[in-house]
């Protein structure tokens, strides 16, 4: 059996991986930790609730803690870029989580945006062991010469493949032209034209963990499914699909939060607009409920992301629930989430797999369950293709269905002939990589 007392950590962070009860490493901490150890690149193909923050959090620190010396003003040991402000705080977090037993305090500093620069500008002043950052925030942060990324020795790149979908490819070229030599680490999710070209021009040698990543195109690769093609989904998720009217999908919501003893519900809408419409008809049924999407204001997010995580007072039943867009699809890590509703099914299907990746995790029984109504059905569909899935379509007696279906183009789902928004942006995001990859030295 593979141990973390195998992978080359010294004693204060074993303590703090037993303190967060990890039994064992995962694949890809297994693979990662010791060649980030050795100085060498790596290129993780990670899924969601693989363990990828761990496999480079902790190597980070083990080298860190190996350093001699003291930090110099202004500048940065190690850099982790990442998409997302959500995704930022849970980073930052496992830094403080795995190096509180470290003998030399490691400082950590987390610079996103949506929030006043200044108290960031203060507390780089002194320089920093570790910069989590959005690309924007941190090129802020340079322009007002409040770091410098020449020194930096490691540099992280976490769910690379969702920063180039998201428009950062500019700003990542950027930070790129701003780094001297290091040691880089490339973690995504997909494969895809960019990422390939970010690879071939960034790393070195890199060393290849793949635990079965998507494609860009939404198919599974060969390492993603089993032998009989079927998306490797954990055992530990229960996936349901319910037929269910448009109109009918909230009580049909409500009823299963009633009726099932689950302590937080992840529930998935399209629209920001949906997502605070259900959050407030859940509140009006005293269920504890609150939206998650990107028009809210920073602190509001961070504020209830705490929340919904905390464990509830002695006593206190009551489940909480989020509701949310695919804001929270990745990067949020929450152990104990009963189960994940996907009021709203997700365009890709990819997707599909992230968003109930988020339940069922650390071994924990969790369940999925969508609602499929007759303008999504032929997509769900494409989604039980794609991953060869075999999900029974149920419909409740309580919740009559009387929506009539929806005749579709045969040529296919519900994104019809006609390229969609995300097509595009994959296409640019492509286009992004092989211009970051020309004007990037290795």
């Amino acid at each position: 059996m593979h141990t973390f007392q195998n992978l080359g950590l010294s004693e204060p962070l074993l303590r703090a991986v037993d303190d967060a009860g990890y039994l064992a490493p995962t694949p890809v901490q297994d693979a990662a930790i010791p060649s980030v150890l050795e100085g060498r690149d790596v290129h993780a193909s990670a899924e969601t609730g693989s363990g990828k923050t761990a496999a480079f959090v902790l190597p980070m620190l083990e080298l860190i803690a190996r350093r001699e010396g003291e930090r110099v003003r202004g500048a940065v040991h190690s850099l982790v870029l990442v998409p997302t402000r959500e995704l930022a705080t849970q980073c930052g977090d496992a830094i403080e989580r795995f190096g509180r037993h470290l003998s030399r305090r490691v400082k950590s500093c987390v610079v996103v945006g949506g929030v006043s620069i200044n108290p960031q500008m203060m507390e780089l002043r002194g320089g920093a062991d570790i910069v989590v950052a959005t690309p924007g925030r941190l090129l802020d942060l340079v322009e007002k010469n409040a770091i410098s990324l020449s020194d930096v020795a490691l540099l992280v790149l976490d769910e690379a493949d969702r920063m180039l979908s998201l428009g950062f490819e500019e700003e990542v070229s950027r930070v790129l032209d701003l780094l001297g030599p290091r040691q880089t680490l490339l973690f995504s999710a997909t494969f895809t034209t960019a990422i390939r070209a970010l690879e071939r021009t960034l790393l070195k040698n890199p060393v290849q963990v793949d635990v079965g990543p998507a494609r860009a195109d939404g198919e599974a690769t060969e390492d993603a499914v089993d032998g009989s093609g079927r998306a490797m989904i954990p055992s530990t998720i229960t996936q349901r699909a319910i037929e269910i009217d448009v109109a009918k999908r909230t009580a049909l919501l409500r009823h299963l939060l009633e009726g099932n003893s689950w302590s937080r519900v992840l529930v998935f809408v399209a629209t920001r607009h949906a997502a605070d419409h259900v959050a407030e008809k859940l509140r009006r049924a005293d269920i504890l409920a609150a939206p998650l999407h990107g028009d809210l204001a920073q602190s509001t997010r961070v504020d209830t992301l705490a929340y919904f995580k905390e464990d509830p007072a002695p006593g206190d039943t009551r489940t909480r629930v989020l509701v949310a867009t695919d804001l929270a699809a990745r990067g949020i890590d929450i152990v104990s989430l009963s189960a994940v509703v996907n009021y709203d099914l997700p365009r890709s299907p990819a997707e599909y797999v992230h968003r109930i990746g988020r339940t069922g995790r650390a071994g924990k029984e969790g369940a999925a369950i969508s609602f499929i109504t007759a303008e999504t059905d032929a997509h769900f569909r494409v989604i039980e293709k794609r991953y060869r899935l075999d999900i029974e379509h149920e419909r409740l007696p309580e919740f009559a269905v009387t929506d009539a279906p929806v005749v579709r183009d045969p040529h296919g789902g519900i994104k019809g002939k006609r390229k969609s928004k995300k097509d595009k942006l994959r296409e640019a995001a492509a286009r992004a990589g092989a211009t970051i990859a020309k004007s990037s030295p290795k």
